[in-house]
């Protein structure tokens, strides 16, 4: 589009400086081959005069025109110069109107915006003049002839002056439209350019975020593998320590041995991003209950399990993180609570699954808990640290001398 601008402008340029030359030495001509006729010897001689002035006249302003402004001082004394000459030539004779129509091409331009009409009406009185005849009428009815074609003239003088004033407000709206995407251009170009700053700025903090998930994941799935192995084998070996008949103490020691290859097996998983061992082959209740069961077993604590409503299988996460809060309650409770009977149940709702790990223990102040130390697991925080990742909820019910209920509520969310 802008070259096809730039190429008009430049042709209409052309038109206006060697236009005025094409038409000057068409008019002289017909003028010429028409003096015998429409004029007098003293009227052609006249003429001759005033074309070689117009010819003067274009010789200097084609000269001057270059380093003038549009609407310059120079360019209205330039038409209004050309206007009277042309209009005595057309006097002379009508043909030479041929020469004074340029007025109506470059009015706008020579011309300051309040004195073209004035320069496009005198074009026109000329224009006029030769059409009806020539200059002056000759007779009333001429002069009727005169004043309705200088009418016409007029009014297609204000109809199209009105286009070019609405063209001109078209194109300068568009121009304003134009700068305006140009700044909305660059803009979007500097936003685009934050953007990507703040992109890789997430990315970074991503990644960083990223290990930190990792760290942690790693650290829960330590505490709930190796750190709860370790305790039920320290557990096994005391009892080994202090059993005085061979046959209880090789039994503990089998089941120490047994606890320290799950662990292992367990820490394997962990490190690999793995689900727990116990969910290879099993589904949730099922793995829960042989947890319990082994739990029981290793401690001697009475413990029962319980599954409500209809079994469904679940996403891996979700069943992987019911069984890392049942195993880290079920640890509590071995440790802290001096219970002589645990329920767990497993109950599946429209929505959410819930676990409940009950015990009758000793209880604890749920607002009185001491923080984590370098010595402590990740305990009740660990577990509703689980439950949060899946958009769920874990609750704690004691108080001291009945009991403990850990209750983990997550979505029900169907497997793939």
């Amino acid at each position: 589009m802008t070259d096809g601008a730039s190429s008009a402008e430049e042709r209409w340029r052309a038109f206006c400086r060697w236009g005025p030359y094409g038409l000057l030495a068409l008019a002289s001509t017909v003028g010429a081959a028409t003096s015998t006729v429409l004029m007098s010897r003293g009227q052609a001689y006249t003429a001759g005069v005033l074309v070689a002035a117009s010819f003067g006249l274009q010789l200097w302003w084609d000269r001057t025109w270059p380093g003038q402004p549009e609407h310059s001082p120079a360019g209205s004394r330039y038409f209004a110069a050309r206007t009277v000459i042309a209009f005595v030539l057309t006097w002379l004779n009508p043909l030479f109107s041929i020469y004074a129509v340029i007025g109506y091409f470059d009015a706008v331009h020579l011309l300051p915006p309040r004195r073209v009409k004035a320069g496009l009406l005198a074009t026109a009185v000329t224009m006029a003049g030769s059409q009806s005849g020539g200059l002056p009428p000759r007779s009333p009815s001429v002069w009727i002839l005169f004043g309705v074609i200088f009418a016409l003239h007029a009014g297609l003088l204000v109809i199209f002056g009105n286009l070019r004033e609405k063209e001109a407000e078209e194109a300068k709206a568009k121009a304003a439209t134009m700068a305006e995407l140009e700044r909305t251009n660059a803009r979007l170009a500097q936003a685009l350019a934050e953007n990507a700053g703040l992109q890789a700025q997430l990315l970074l903090q991503a990644r960083e975020a990223g290990v930190d998930d990792e760290r942690r994941r790693l650290a829960a799935e330590i505490h709930d593998t190796i750190a709860q192995g370790l305790t039920g084998i320290i557990t096994q070996l005391q009892v080994v320590a202090a059993a005085e008949d061979p046959a209880v103490a090789r039994t503990h020691l089998e089941r120490a041995q047994a606890l320290a290859r799950q662990s292992l097996g367990e820490a394997r998983r962990s490190v690999h991003d793995l689900g727990p061992g116990a969910l290879e082959h099993d589904s949730l209740p099922e793995a829960l209950k042989k947890t319990v069961a082994d739990w029981s077993v290793r401690t001697g604590v009475r413990a029962e399990f319980t599954t409500t409503g209809t079994v469904e299988p679940l996403h891996d996460e979700i069943e992987s993180t019911l069984l890392r809060i049942a195993q880290e309650a079920l640890a509590n409770t071995a440790r802290h609570a001096r219970a002589t009977r645990v329920g767990v149940t497993l109950s599946y709702m429209d929505d959410e699954v819930t676990l409940d790990v009950r015990d009758d223990g000793c209880g604890f102040d749920p607002l009185s808990l001491p923080p984590r130390g370098e010595s402590g697991g990740f305990g009740l925080g660990g577990m509703r640290a689980r439950a949060e990742r899946l958009a769920g909820t874990v609750g704690i019910e004691s108080e001291p001398g009945h009991g403990t209920a850990v209750s983990a509520h997550v979505p029900l969310v169907h497997h793939d």
